[in-house]
């Protein structure tokens, strides 16, 4: 019996959030298999032969593995080496955003400047800004505690770091990427107990300067027209929007079966990355479509009482970060949904964990190990561990 005893006090390192780990995991998947799915067609059309329909399908896999990878390493970085050196990734994504808008540095694909070239593979740096973001944040919350009830204290230095954000994404241009580190921004300071009368101010102000940034460009006004009536010029304006909901109409209940979809073959225009939903729909129906929901929906809410666990052991920094990290990936897949579901108006912005795009792959698997690792800490203190 004493024996036993030692060597259950032995076991050191606690189980992970199952739920979390196995939802990330279906979502992963998931995405790989509808991913080559929804590829297919311009695969062999891009690349010559059939011989190439895998083509996005090895590259998301590498993604995917190398995400993975990065995330592990991730996953072994304690929570308050995090906090301490939370500058440094922040200043090491505005640096990265700066060099994408140099002319020769930057690279430019449909009239969008957000990549860098790495030879093999472009990095998107507005993709790991996200976390950045989440974590420079979420300390910067924590270190002005004790002035959250003051504007010029506590908002007005956010907000000219948010001003510089918003020139270097907004010249890329990156709407949808400023939108989703403005929500997380504004998220991560109301958590942190900002002033609910401040909160609600910049809140209105926010929406103004947003309804400004739309009016001032025509394509955005553009899509916006295009969103409230896609018939009314469904080979232009209204072109993605028709498609997609026309995927949602074939897959009705139990979908098409995958590979079966029609959209996919040059209707549906990025059906691999920013409408990848419309193919599930198509595919899976409306089934697949509420499981994946319901997937997300568990990834945010145990991202949440993540963070509730670490803030009751006064342990803020993290508890900020997890439901940050949660903020983020529930926002965006919400607007993501929205928009293929015609809700929302068409916004460049992919279904995290799913859609292909190596930078997004690679920043939500960090994300997520980030997330587990505060989960870790949690276990380990609940045991009486160390950190």
């Amino acid at each position: 019996m004493i024996y036993q005893a030692s060597i259950s006090n032995q076991r050191v390192i606690p189980d992970l959030d199952q739920a979390l780990v196995w939802s990330s995991i279906l979502l992963l998947s998931l995405g790989l298999v509808m991913v080559y799915s929804a590829s297919i067609s311009i695969a062999e059309a891009g690349h010559g032969s059939d011989g190439y329909a895998a083509y996005f399908l090895v590259r998301h896999g590498a993604y995917l593995v190398v995400g993975l990878l990065i995330g592990l390493i991730a996953f072994q970085i304690p929570m308050r080496l995090w906090q301490k050196y939370s500058l440094y990734p922040f200043l090491l994504g505005t640096v990265l955003l700066i060099l994408v808008l140099i002319p020769g540095i930057g690279h430019e694909v449909n009239g969008s400047r957000r990549w860098l070239s790495l030879l093999v593979v472009n990095l998107q740096p507005s993709e790991f800004m996200k976390l950045f973001v989440v974590i420079y944040v979420a300390n910067y919350t924590i270190r002005r505690t004790a002035n959250l009830e003051s504007f010029s204290k506590s908002f007005v230095p956010m907000l000219i770091v948010m001003m510089v954000l918003g020139i270097l994404l907004l010249r890329e241009p990156d709407l949808g990427a400023f939108v989703i580190i403005t929500v997380i921004v504004m998220a991560i300071l109301f958590l942190g107990g900002i002033n609910l009368k401040l909160f609600v101010g910049i809140i209105g102000l926010s929406l103004i300067c947003l309804l400004a940034l739309i009016w001032i460009e025509p394509y955005r006004m553009q899509r916006i027209m295009g969103f409230i009536n896609p018939w009314n010029d469904p080979y232009g304006t209204g072109y993605q929007l028709s498609h997609a909901l026309i995927a949602f109409g074939r897959g009705g209940w139990q979908g098409v079966g995958i590979g079966g979809s029609v959209e996919k073959l040059f209707y549906l225009p990025e059906a691999h990355t920013d409408f990848l939903l419309a193919v599930i729909a198509e595919e899976l129906g409306f089934i697949g479509v509420v499981a994946v929901i319901i997937l997300f929906t568990w990834i945010v809410i145990r991202a949440f009482v993540i963070g509730r666990q670490a803030a009751t052991r006064e342990r803020y920094f993290p508890a900020l970060v997890a439901q940050g990290i949660g903020v983020w990936l529930g926002v965006q897949a919400l607007i993501n949904m929205g928009v293929n579901m015609g809700v929302l108006p068409t916004k460049g912005l992919t279904l995290p964990l799913m859609s292909f795009g190596g930078s997004s792959i690679v920043a939500n698997c960090i994300a997520l190990a980030v997330l587990l690792r505060v989960d870790w800490e949690n276990r380990r203190l609940m045991k009486g561990y160390t950190i």
